[in-house]
């Protein structure tokens, strides 16, 4: 491994000398860094569909996490958030491994699958959706599409501020937000938060904070040095939701809690470290290299409810506790440029990465067959019985590691017509070792994923284009021979049309896709309960986005999705081993979304005043595979004001579910769903310095 990245650094180096070799040299000032695998397009020229949701747009939601930020592309459905402690949403109508978070990027690096807990947006500037597999570039990843994070980083003019927030169930909350020059080379950003929060549920609360200080060093005009740390802590009780009586939900309230508030919380530690060098060789060609570093730890008692359904008004529960760290490392380098050969322009992206994901899962278990552990629940009693001692259960070590070389060439044929052609190789291990059975598994795998997409010009505001890219995904565990499983692999075609207006105040993409998974990981054997990677599924959809300022201080959002997501095969489902027909909807996924966002912003006595609302509607999902459950549709609204008192005093106030919906936001099986926040109130001041 060590011997392949270093050829590659190598043969970078000696290329990116070559590649400028008949260029003129001019100075370039950096002003800003680019984001790593995605070179530069305008999204009339990018040949997939892309939503960027800004800090405005997420601030004007209330969004404080990633998955309400991500309730604004209706691409993106929510998915089981294990009782609370992680980030968990399928994209396009596929999630990827349900015993791992979902994974996201971070400026490009990988950053979903750990134990951090639910990612905060403190220090997060802006969210890119970007649709379909991008393996092409990515490498491995979710089947559905990327979300990448765009993080706060370091200006050279001094700006800060101080939020303080209040809210329903004594929710509070502080923000800080600065960045200076420390000299003319050398500038410096902290961005904090800390949170203290009761909940709507029963006996719950949580504490969150995070710091992410960062430093950018501009070496010359050239280059750009930029190092980011990353750091949280959440102390966040393990919730599984309520669960429904006779298949029906709303038998009791919203608000109850069934777990055991005497377990206390689970604790989440993360601690990550970023560092990129830009470089701008001259106009047409510049680099990116970057290192990142992760550990995340999850650790903590949770007692939950069993499946065996209720005796009278009881329920029988388990108790488990659980030790989870994980540790990821990566490596990248890239050259970006653009060049004239044979009479057609060139924009090209290629370079090599390298990774390393260390998964360590210790779980102790004792089950309500073994213990007795019931709970009443429309009359609950906490403590009703001792807490009893958990044993063995789970102590493994799963390591994956990856090296990738990829390859984006778009060729301009006309001065209307762009096509896209890449290719990315990856060669991975995966490597698992079980403790407890003292047995290892491993294997290699060699993997070429193509893209290739075409982009048409109609008109200076419009234009068509069509798309077609692989994917695939390490799965995790053994077969019952004892070996690995071949990897998820999924494929997908998409075309559309983009559109903005003359100034550019508003973009907006219509695109149809479908797409297909194979190696779904399913029980091949209901007795035995072995796996196999022999599942099949397909969804196809429409969407529609439109966001930007579509009259004088008027800003839309509007995000709508149609998706019919199903199984292709007849399988047994992994977790209960029920038959899941061919044709089954996949769970969690609504067959419509609509996310829409109005503000104004106009003056009061002659100072900024911002008003607005927003909606977001989910069809019925599927709640159980293999059982005919569903959660209800639902419908939120929301709306919220801000004043400025001051150029430097600025007043907010917001109200969620304003008419004070019942609903549910996911499931993993009907004893374990999420219900939705009842209505909710957040006041805020924030002083700008």
């Amino acid at each position: 491994m060590k011997n392949k990245l270093a050829c590659s650094v190598l043969l970078l180096n000696a290329a990116i000398p070559a590649l400028a070799e008949n260029t003129e040299l001019d100075t370039i000032t950096i002003s800003a860094n680019r984001q790593a695998y995605q070179g530069d397009f305008s999204p009339l020229e990018t040949p997939q569909s892309e939503l960027k949701i800004d800090s405005d747009t997420l601030q004007n939601s209330g969004a404080v996490d990633l998955v309400q930020a991500l309730d604004l592309s209706t691409s993106v459905a929510r998915q089981n958030n294990f009782g609370g402690l992680w980030d968990s949403f399928a994209l396009r109508g596929f999630v990827g491994d349900e015993n791992l978070p979902s994974n996201y990027l971070v400026n490009g690096f990988n950053a979903g699958r750990g134990f951090g807990g639910s990612r905060d947006l403190s220090g997060i500037e802006s969210v890119e959706v970007l649709k379909g597999p991008r393996a092409a570039l990515f490498g491995r990843g979710e089947p559905g599409g990327t979300v990448n994070l765009v993080t706060k980083r370091p200006t050279f003019e001094t700006a800060g501020e101080v939020r303080l927030s209040a809210g329903s169930w004594e929710t509070y909350r502080a923000d800080i937000d600065y960045t200076a020059p420390v000299s003319d080379d050398v500038a410096i950003r902290l961005v904090g938060f800390y949170e203290d929060a009761e909940s709507f549920r029963d006996t719950i609360k949580t504490t969150k904070q995070g710091f992410n200080p960062s430093v950018a060093w501009k070496i010359n005009d050239d280059s750009m040095l930029t190092y980011e740390l990353e750091y949280s802590k959440q102390e966040v009780p393990f919730d599984r939701g309520v669960m429904a009586v006779d298949g029906k939900l709303g038998e009791i309230p919203e608000s109850r809690f069934l777990g055991e508030p005497g377990d206390g919380p689970i604790d989440t530690d993360v601690l990550g470290h970023q560092v990129e060098f830009q470089h701008n060789f001259n106009q047409n060609w510049s680099a990116l290299v970057g290192v990142n570093y992760r550990d995340t730890s999850l650790e903590g008692f949770a007692t939950e409810t069993g499946f065996a359904g209720l005796e009278g008004e009881e329920v029988n529960r388990f108790r488990r506790y659980r030790d989870y760290d994980a540790s990821y490392q990566m490596f990248r380098a890239e050259v970006n440029g653009n060049f004239d050969l044979a009479g057609f322009e060139h924009r090209i992206i290629v370079g090599v990465d390298s990774d390393k994901f260390v998964n360590d899962q210790f779980v102790l278990r004792v089950k309500g067959s073994a213990v007795p552990q019931y709970i009443n629940i429309y009359n609950p009693v906490y403590g009703a019985y001792p807490l009893p001692t958990p044993t063995a259960n789970t102590d493994r070590v799963e390591t994956q590691e990856s090296i990738g070389f990829f390859v984006q060439d778009q060729i301009s044929l006309t001065n209307e017509l762009d096509i896209r052609i890449g290719a990315r190789y990856d060669d991975y291990t995966q490597e698992l070792k079980n403790h407890l059975s003292g047995t290892k598994s491993d294997q290699d795998e060699q993997r070429i994923s193509p893209q290739f997409g075409a982009v048409y010009k109609l008109a200076d505001t419009t234009s068509l284009y069509a798309a077609y890219g692989e994917n695939f995904r390490p799965l995790s565990g053994t077969d019952a021979n004892g070996d690995g499983f071949d990897p998820n692999q999924s494929t997908s075609i998409e075309a559309g049309v983009k559109f903005a207006s003359y100034d550019g105040a508003w973009v907006g993409t219509v695109a149809v896709f479908q797409v297909e998974q194979d190696n779904l990981l399913v029980v091949d054997d209901p007795t035995a309960f072995s796996y196999a990677a022999i599942g099949e599924a397909e969804s196809k959809g429409i969407e529609v986005d439109i966001n930007g300022e579509v009259a004088d201080g008027l800003n839309l959002w509007a995000s709508y999705t149609y998706i019919d997501a199903k199984t292709k095969n007849d399988f047994y489902d992994a977790n209960f081993g029920y038959v899941v027909e061919a044709g089954s909807p996949l769970l969690n996924i609504p067959e419509q979304q609509l996310s829409l966002q109005l503000v104004q912003l106009t003056q009061l006595s002659g100072k900024p005043f911002e008003f607005g609302g927003g909606l977001l509607h989910v069809s019925e999902r599927n709640g159980y595979f293999g059982v005919d459950f569903e959660l209800p549709s639902y419908t939120t609204v929301r709306a919220f004001a801000s004043y400025d008192i001051s150029q430097a005093i600025a007043l907010r106030a917001e109200v969620d579910n304003l008419f004070d919906e019942t609903y549910y936001t996911n499931s993993f099986a009907d004893n374990w769903v999420q219900p939705g926040t009842p209505r909710n109130v957040t006041v805020s001041a924030a002083y700008g310095f």
